[in-house]
């Protein structure tokens, strides 16, 4: 069934009529970065998480060969490491909520490394509107630390001490 603007490209109407296009434009809020809590990281506190990452994700690609040309089809999916940076306070101590998590991951006295369902967590990344809503809500699943560090020390900084930490996870979920 053919419609009135079928010979119209989509891109070009969706933008309401000239009356409300200038008002429209000014009535959304963006999402902003510093709006966030990441939870169920294994006992690290939610506020010394001071950077989070967002999930990425890769698509591998299968090339098909035919004669003197390729084509391609998806391959296998990846989810991409994400980065933290956690501020290492006195008290709770963000260094020894880090190691606490390493440890179900290797002991470091007796060599013993853990089960997978010793180390790994579903872990909760939040985003907040204006107000403290949860308006983004991200859950990576079998998320565990690929690397840390503890951070540096240097009597001419004026800089906090913090702790980066890669973290790996099997897939995320976007709830909303």
């Amino acid at each position: 069934m053919a419609g009135l603007n079928d010979n119209v490209n989509p891109a070009l109407y969706d933008y309401g009529d000239e009356a409300t296009f200038w008002s429209k434009a000014y009535s959304w809020e963006p999402k902003k970065a510093h709006q966030f809590v990441m939870t169920d990281a294994n006992g690290i506190p939610a506020f010394l998480i001071k950077t989070a990452s967002k999930p990425t994700i890769s698509n591998g690609e299968i090339p098909l060969d035919h004669i003197n040309v390729k084509r391609y089809v998806k391959g296998k999916t990846s989810w991409n490491t994400i980065s933290i940076s956690i501020y290492d306070a006195i008290v709770p101590s963000g260094a020894q909520a880090v190691m606490e998590w390493i440890r179900l991951h290797h002991e470091s006295a007796t060599g013993r490394d853990g089960y997978s369902t010793f180390y790994k967590r579903d872990v909760k990344l939040r985003q907040l509107s204006p107000l403290g809503e949860v308006i983004e809500e991200w859950t990576l699943h079998g998320t565990y630390i690929t690397e840390s560090n503890f951070g540096s020390l240097d009597w001419g900084s004026e800089e906090v001490v913090t702790i980066e930490v890669t973290l790996r996870y099997d897939w995320a979920f976007l709830s909303f």
